[in-house]
């Protein structure tokens, strides 16, 4: 199934597999979202799209990225957590300023393999395959610097966690 959306009414989920960029008409950029069951197609660029899921979760792109600095020191093409709390963790193939940017949920990767000229060919869980217009190494290390991320935030929720008792916030007086 393939639906179109015309302006920013899509919301990306725990389905949500990638946000690839496309080239429309007379080169407009424009949007495909991979979701586990289907294909979606959007107008805005998919990086306008991730700031407007970051918002919905009380943050905007740019926030995300400075929290994924103060982390892990990642500053350049930075993973992101849309929303950790469900597991939506997404790395962006080049600066997401560029309009070739296209952003890949982590969760979703079951491999990552050469391709010629230079691509590199993912593989999701579900068994849908794209190619991508960057180099295997390129996307090796964003998957490498995406679980570090990861891991430093679940880090820091399971300390939270084990130690909720003693962080009580003060009633509002």
């Amino acid at each position: 199934m393939n639906n179109y959306y015309d302006e920013p009414a899509y919301e990306i989920t725990p389905l949500t597999m990638a946000i690839l960029v496309q080239k429309g008409e007379a080169g407009k950029v424009s949007t495909c979202i991979l979701e586990e069951q289907e294909e979606i197609f959007a107008e805005q660029s998919p990086t306008k799209i991730v700031d407007y899921a970051c918002k919905f979760f009380g943050a905007s792109l740019k926030g995300r990225q400075d929290g994924t600095r103060d982390i892990c020191g990642i500053t350049h093409k930075a993973p992101i957590a849309i929303d950790p709390a469900s597991g939506m963790y997404f790395f962006p193939t080049t600066s997401p300023s560029s309009p070739k940017c296209s952003w890949i949920a982590h969760s979703h990767i079951d491999q990552v393999n050469k391709a010629s000229n230079q691509h590199t060919e993912l593989l999701f869980k579900t068994g849908k395959k794209v190619i991508l217009d960057i180099s295997y190494g390129s996307v090796l290390n964003q998957v490498q610097r995406t679980a570090q991320f990861r891991y430093l935030l679940d880090n820091r929720f399971r300390y939270l966690r084990k130690h909720a008792v003693d962080i009580v916030a003060e009633p509002y007086a």
